[in-house]
């Protein structure tokens, strides 16, 4: 079993690889190995991610089978069903380490931005759910003169969501309190650049 800080300096090593090899076509991918995993599995690190189809998480962080337990939903927010699925990967697998990773150009913020803005009145109840729970991130920050800056306000809305997601795991769920108190568990928040290809650790990490 890997201790958090373990398995962050795996995910920054392999995030380094993964872009290194940006731009050269001829790099390897990792050899599966799914027959050793059948009875298995012993993940390193849990990262909730958006599901947006540019940031999978196995190939940003160069991960192989088994290595990652990915929980993805838009704008990677947390509801009872990822709270659950996080609570069950740190009990089940002993894994010490949580990401929430959020991207540059996150659509469900840009998406719940409009909706402040211009809110739309044919938007399903399912969406509005996802715009919901990203709306308290962004709400503050148009009371501020980021609101005159668009691009500026998206990335700092990234980050405030991000953030909000790291303190709802930290402080929502006694299951993850007490790992974090008794047994080492670590909840992160990091932003995947889709212009660069680099992940960048903030919120816990020194």
């Amino acid at each position: 079993m890997f201790s958090a800080r373990e398995a962050l300096q795996r995910l920054r090593d392999g995030n380094r690889r993964f872009v290194s090899s940006l731009g050269n076509h001829e790099a390897p991918h990792k050899p599966s190995r799914p027959v050793e995993l059948v009875q298995e599995q012993n993940p390193l690190a849990i990262v909730l991610g958006c599901s947006d189809a540019r940031v999978p998480a196995e190939i940003v962080f160069d991960q192989g089978l088994g290595d990652l337990f990915v929980i993805r939903v838009a704008g990677n927010i947390v509801a009872p069903s990822q709270v659950g699925s996080v609570e069950f990967a740190a009990s089940r697998f002993g894994t010490r380490l949580v990401v929430v990773l959020g991207h540059t150009q996150c659509g469900a913020i840009l998406a719940t931005i409009e909706e402040l803005q211009r809110p739309a009145e044919s938007q399903s109840r399912n969406l509005r759910s996802i715009v919901d729970r990203v709306r308290p991130s962004v709400e503050g920050l148009l009371k501020t003169e980021l609101r005159s800056d668009v691009n500026a306000l998206v990335r700092h809305a990234i980050r405030a969501n991000v953030s909000a997601s790291v303190n709802h795991l930290r402080y929502g769920s006694e299951v993850l309190e007490q790992l974090i108190r008794n047994d080492g568990l670590l909840v992160v928040g990091a932003e995947y650049s889709l212009e660069t290809g680099r992940v960048e650790f903030f919120d816990g990490v020194e």
